[in-house]
């Protein structure tokens, strides 16, 4: 984990998420809290638990954003996943657990990478081996000769005579080893015999039924248990070096150090990302039937998860007491306090983002690290077409966005994707033709092709 100050981390969330300075101020402190924790004793660390948070605000504002960010920051395991696709138990829906589950699979991957960064020069002498090999012809083996014994001989020694074949296969050994060096034998074929894998597809419906883990579990068994093929085909040398790349990480990673790392890395770093955990709150004490029937279901069945339990997965048992919950959602029809008590106390960080407005998509158009603006300008570029926004198109387009979220659904930052891509539509289709173009987009080219836009929004708000 890195050892960012909390400052650092806000100014690095800056670079991509505009305004929203509370948001990011306490999510920065849940994380160097989180780095702080791990210098403590292991008798106080363990008596630390994370404060999860839970951010309220509209759709578009950045929520989903600064917790992804976060956890880029912290190189530390992450997975979103939206509460209201989880059901009680006895219901049609995924299992609450398929969350942590999903996370150790995402820290399994990480590690798997650090292991392979670590092997990758081993692996890579083990291929260029085999390649030579392959290259060379196999060497009859000379029959087995005894050495004349001259004990009065003193050039004499107790070895056995070179073989006049093996200097010569040594000679060329070096040789195609400088060519493969140097690049020159990437286009040769050779043969090469591969493993096939044999996987059962019939294994995948238990996913649909709410078993991941007991199909990945009987498909890895029967994966190991059936025979696998092996075939040979011809390939390219560059094309056998990365075949023979995987085969050689494979062998050298040790999927149980992978295992040990990943669970100790969800353990103390993970981050689970609750969205629209609006949708599983009640309704103000109603208590009807239909969607609503299994909502405190689904809050009790969270509600160990985030409290702290231990959640079995193929590599492991996992506890969940120290991965960092963050919650998230529109809260348009429920208040935080139609969640159950019980759930409610396990969030005691809470903070509402603001919305957004003309002078912030003017700062989101222009100041974030991979504005909408720079996107549409690199990827033009690429056909030779050069893009430039003047400073009143900027405003218009903040303007025209702040105008469609007032009158519609406002749906945040969100509508300047739909605005832009109405605005550069004919150009993006005719670029190709536009070659070496240099393309001006001012006020008055925002104005006129997006008129008729905004008109047909004004008229949907008259349709039924």
């Amino acid at each position: 984990m890195q050892a960012l100050t909390p400052k650092e981390i806000v100014r690095e969330l800056d670079k991509y998420i505009i305004g929203q300075d509370k948001a990011k101020r306490k999510v920065a402190i849940a994380l160097r809290n989180r780095w702080r924790r791990l210098q403590l004793s292991e008798e106080m660390r363990e008596e630390i638990i994370p404060k999860n948070i839970i951010m309220i605000g509209t759709t578009g504002v950045g929520k989903t954003e600064i917790a992804r960010r976060l956890s880029k920051l912290a190189d530390a395991p992450f997975v979103k996943v939206e509460a209201s696709k989880f059901t009680e138990v006895g219901y049609v829906g995924r299992d609450c657990e398929s969350m942590i589950r999903e996370l150790t699979e995402v820290a399994v991957k990480m590690a798997r990478e650090e292991l392979r960064v670590e092997c990758e020069e081993k692996a890579r002498v083990q291929v260029e081996k085999r390649l030579l090999d392959l290259l060379l012809p196999p060497r009859k083996q000379p029959a087995e000769r005894r050495a004349e014994f001259k004990p009065l001989d003193p050039g004499q020694g107790d070895e056995l005579p070179v073989e006049p074949g093996v200097a010569a296969e040594q000679k060329a050994r070096d040789l195609i080893a400088r060519k493969l060096a140097a690049g020159e034998m990437e286009d040769r074929e050779i043969e090469l015999t591969i493993s096939e894998s044999n996987q059962n597809g019939m294994l995948q419906v238990f996913a649909a039924s709410g078993m991941e883990e007991m199909g990945l579990n009987l498909q890895d068994m029967f994966g190991q248990m059936t025979p696998k093929k092996r075939k040979n085909k011809k390939v390219t040398v560059a094309e056998a070096r990365e075949i023979l790349l995987q085969e050689a990480f494979q062998e050298l990673i040790d999927m149980d150090i992978a295992a040990r790392r990943a669970i100790d890395r969800v353990e103390n770093a993970g981050i689970v990302f609750l969205d629209e955990i609006d949708k599983i709150a009640g309704r103000g004490g109603y208590s009807g039937h239909g969607p609503d029937v299994s909502r405190e279901g689904v809050q009790r069945d969270i509600l160990p998860i985030v409290e702290g339990s231990t959640v079995i997965t193929k590599y492991g048992s996992v506890r969940t007491d120290h991965v960092l919950f963050i919650a998230a959602g529109a809260f348009h029809n429920a208040k935080v306090s139609d969640l159950i008590p019980e759930l409610q106390g396990r969030f005691p960080i809470r903070v509402e983002l603001d919305s957004l407005h003309q002078k912030d998509f003017v700062r989101i158009l222009t100041e974030t690290e991979c504005s909408l603006v720079k996107q549409y300008q690199a990827l033009l570029g690429t056909e030779g077409v050069t893009l430039e926004f003047t400073e009143d198109a900027i405003e218009k387009l903040a303007e025209i966005c702040e105008k469609v979220n007032a009158e519609s659904e406002d749906i945040g930052a969100r509508r300047l994707h739909t605005i832009l891509e109405y605005l550069l539509e004919e150009m993006a289709f005719s670029a190709t033709e536009q070659s070496g173009d240099t393309i001006v987009i001012d006020s008055d080219f925002v104005e006129k092709q997006l008129a008729d836009a905004v008109e047909k929004q004004d008229l949907n708000r008259y349709v039924l």
